[in-house]
């Protein structure tokens, strides 16, 4: 019948990544997933460049031994440390990645002030500058870094008073400065936004790219003919460098579905 039973790669340095799979499950409910939370380096966004870089190259290496047909680098910090290198090293390998979505934001912002929250690494790589260069002339985007972010919706952390008293630090001055406009740079963020509405109230706009991640990988496999056969049985199957039991666990309140994931080999 045709088609390409081969998974889809995905990965990320812990949870984050999920908010991007919840979302290829729902446009994509037939295509099976080999997901990688490379827990044991969770955070990416606390490493520097090449260190991020480093194990990005390992993992994706990993993916495509285990037939990945689209490696998704579900992770801001990575995206910018490895996306173009990713490409250059696997020419044969289609990439989807993260870039803060800073072109709609500034095309439907009403006061012209956009605020990006991600993390240092991915503020450090040329993507996030040449983004705001092509699509942002007109605009001022107010770049923040979430710290400790990532590391507390990877530790269970969203929706306690935590986490909004340091949105609260993080998004305050942002919203006193104008923004009407709120990137997520992080694919952690998504799991946050109940948190970030709480704080910023209804006047800002928070844009989640998971969606158009998901998206943009549909387009690639219909252009390619390579999604799954219609027969086809899927299976996503949970792997991690950290600890599987405390990875299913998150799974579970982050996606309510109930995993047995696998040590990770890389």
């Amino acid at each position: 019948m045709g088609g390409d039973a081969r998974p889809i790669g995905v990965f990320d340095s812990g949870v984050g990544g999920l908010s991007i799979l919840r979302e290829i499950t729902v446009v994509l409910p037939d295509e099976s997933i080999l997901y990688v939370a490379d827990q044991q380096w969770s955070p990416y966004g606390r490493l520097g460049i090449e260190a991020v870089r480093e194990r990005a190259f390992e993992v994706t290496a990993g993916l495509i031994a285990a037939g990945a047909k689209v490696v998704v680098v579900a992770c801001n910090s990575a995206s910018a440390a490895a996306l173009y290198p990713l490409r250059e090293r696997y020419p044969d390998t289609p990439f989807v990645g993260l870039e803060p979505a800073v072109k709609p934001a500034a095309l439907q912002s009403r006061t012209g002030v956009v605020g990006v929250l991600a993390t240092s690494a991915t503020f450090q790589g040329e993507l996030f500058a040449t983004v705001v260069d092509r699509h942002a002339n007109h605009v001022t985007v107010i770049p923040q870094v979430g710290a400790g972010l990532a590391g507390l919706v990877e530790n269970d952390g969203s929706g306690t008073a935590e986490a909004r008293e340091l949105l609260a630090a993080h998004l305050e001055p942002m919203r006193d400065a104008g923004m009407d406009t709120l990137v997520l740079g992080c694919t952690h963020y998504p799991f946050l936004i109940a948190d970030i509405r709480a704080v910023v109230g209804d006047q800002v706009d928070i844009i989640d790219p998971s969606p158009a991640v998901a998206r943009q990988v549909r387009r690639l496999l219909t252009d390619a003919g390579t999604t799954a056969p219609p027969d086809h049985l899927r299976r996503i199957r949970y792997t991690t460098t950290g600890d599987p039991e405390r990875f299913a666990y998150m799974i579970e309140r982050l996606l309510g579905e109930t995993a047995q994931p696998e040590p990770s080999r890389w």
